[in-house]
């Protein structure tokens, strides 16, 4: 029996112990504690402490004067029945023969809680054991109760911070930005995205409202998040979503859309919301561009109609007797007009076969320089006194393989261009070379030329750039596109080469129907200044495009 004062002094240790294992929160910690304390209450010799895992089984976490290689040989005593004494018995001196530790007698402490076996707390001695007093069974069974509530509680929070660093983990490499916001509507996470999207780093972001990091403004450059934050609205909309421009503090503007969830507390107040912001600016820029589209193409298709519609009532009219030649010229209007009509349906055609995957090549060997030739005479005709055409192409030039008809809407597509953006004339030069088992072709002006940030861009659907010429010269935008989707169907590439204020120089690949290795690759710049073109007019030139040829005409222009 124990005295009084001893009990006192157990009670005193057990108090102690409990506060010590409540403080602790690392589940290492409070099973390295628990089982130090086991086996000193216990006066045993060693101790484990095994948990119950989610596949059911116990499983050995800490051990105290028990290796961790000799944990495996307690795996047999583990999945015995505490109820099976005489089982116990049997495994334990198994496991000391195997192991060599002088285990002689065992104790078995079950870790309950809310009705759940956490685990068991195993303490060995090397002598036999002496019965325990009620008291110290009192005593055994409150410590057991407290170390199941330290090691539940130690491993909710590991749980709990194994969760977190997950939820970081997705946020930090979320490719949209996250921003979470507390009840006052300050920053208290921002992630590498944000940062990227606004230029703020995130350590100077905490604490500040988000308002004056973020700004969302709409196309009028009011700031939204100010004015009409949709966290502030009463009653607060269930996942509000925010678009609009922002501007970083490098200048770049982004239009961004922002969904918010908002978070509320158990009477419904707001507590904070969480920001997903996602960069849509190409979105929208295709949004604006395929409603500038519809516009454009509203008034190419329209113009036709109307020339056509027009002619046929003048000539259809009772009251008036033309004139055979001027019937004829009617007629030949509405014939090129109908043309021209058939040619931009056509083009939406294409485009649309190419967006579907579907565009069908009619492939076979031929000769580039004529092909080259009839474009360049057709635009020859219908540009003016102020262009001066220039073909280069070598007599010998290689055939090629490829759908002719396509290459030839590609040379006109880039001819046009070329044309289009030149509003000062100057030379348009066609060019030829072999390189490897391609040929590329590449057409040269003397025009506006292309700013760099635009250049990548250019092939893009329904883009134009953006410039002094763009509300004069007629274009959906296709053109381009249409020409690097020919172009790539054929196994090449196309590209640009573009200074501002000096022309430009667009290129593109096609196979040779022979490959064979280049005899030299083409380096001589293309790209003139303004006021060198010839003062011919009108005249396509065919030249042998030979390496001291170009090189003499470079440096002429020069």
């Amino acid at each position: 029996m124990f005295d009084r004062e001893q009990q006192l002094r157990q009670r005193e240790s057990l108090l102690r112990i409990s506060r010590a294992l409540t403080a602790q929160l690392d589940l290492g910690s409070v099973l390295d504690l628990v089982i130090e304390v086991a086996v000193e209450l216990l006066a045993g010799s060693s101790g484990l402490i095994a948990l119950r895992e989610d596949d059911g089984r116990l499983h050995i976490r800490a051990a105290s004067s028990v290796p961790a290689d000799l944990w495996s040989a307690f795996d047999d005593l583990l999945v015995t029945p505490l109820e099976d004494r005489s089982g116990l018995q049997r495994r334990l001196q198994q496991v000391s023969l195997a192991t060599g530790l002088p285990l002689r007698h065992m104790s078995a402490l079950p870790l309950i809680f809310h009705q759940a076996h956490v685990g068991v707390i195993y303490v060995f001695r090397a002598a036999l054991n002496v019965a325990f007093s009620a008291e110290e069974r009192d005593l055994l069974v409150a410590f057991a109760d407290q170390a199941a509530i330290a090691v539940s509680n130690a491993r909710l929070y590991q749980s709990v911070l194994r969760e977190k660093q997950q939820l970081d983990a997705l946020i930090e490499q979320s490719a949209d930005g996250v921003m979470i916001i507390d009840s006052r509507w300050r920053i208290t996470t921002f992630n590498r995205t944000m940062e990227q999207l606004t230029g703020h780093a995130r350590a100077e972001t905490t604490g500040r409202p988000c308002a004056e990091v973020l700004g969302i403004c709409s196309p009028q450059g009011v700031n939204i998040c100010l004015v009409d934050c949709p966290l502030q609205r009463r009653p607060i909309e269930p996942n509000p979503v925010v678009e609009g421009w922002i501007e970083a503090r490098d200048g770049r503007r982004r239009y961004v859309q922002s969904h918010y969830a908002v978070q509320r507390g158990s009477h419904g107040e707001f507590l904070g919301a969480i920001a997903n912001v996602r960069d849509i600016t190409e979105r929208k820029i295709e949004e604006e561009m395929q409603n500038t589209f519809i516009s454009v193409m509203s008034h190419e298709l329209k113009t036709p109609v109307s020339i056509i519609k027009g002619y046929a009532e003048t000539m259809a009219r009772t009251d008036a007797n033309w004139g055979k030649e001027t019937f004829r010229d009617g007629l030949q209007v509405i014939v090129e007009e109908a043309d021209r009509l058939a040619r931009q349906i056509n083009g939406l055609l294409e485009i649309s076969r190419l967006q579907a995957d579907g565009m069908r090549l009619d492939m076979s060997e031929w000769q580039l320089p004529p092909l080259v030739e009839q474009v360049a005479a057709r635009f020859a005709t219908q540009a003016g006194e102020q262009f001066t055409f220039e073909l280069r192409f070598a007599d010998d030039f290689p055939a090629v393989y490829g759908d002719l008809e396509r290459t030839r809407t590609v040379l006109e597509n880039l001819v046009s261009n070329a044309v289009k953006y030149s509003p000062d004339g100057g030379m348009i030069r066609i060019a030829g070379h072999v390189a490897g088992n391609e040929a590329v072709v590449s057409v040269s002006d003397q025009g506006i030329g292309i700013a760099p940030e635009q250049q990548a861009r250019l092939f893009h659907r329904f883009y134009r750039v953006d410039n002094r010429l763009r509300r004069e010269t007629q274009g959906a935008g296709l053109g381009l596109f249409l020409s690097r989707g020919i172009v790539e169907a054929q196994g090449g590439r196309i590209w640009v080469d573009s200074q501002a204020g000096r022309g430009s120089r667009f290129s593109f690949t096609i196979p040779l129907a022979t490959p064979r290795l280049a005899d030299h690759d083409e380096s001589a710049a293309d790209i003139l200044p303004q006021g060198t073109a010839p003062e011919a007019s009108g005249v396509v030139r065919l030249l042998e495009d030979t390496r001291s040829e170009e090189e003499k005409h470079d440096r002429t222009q020069r």
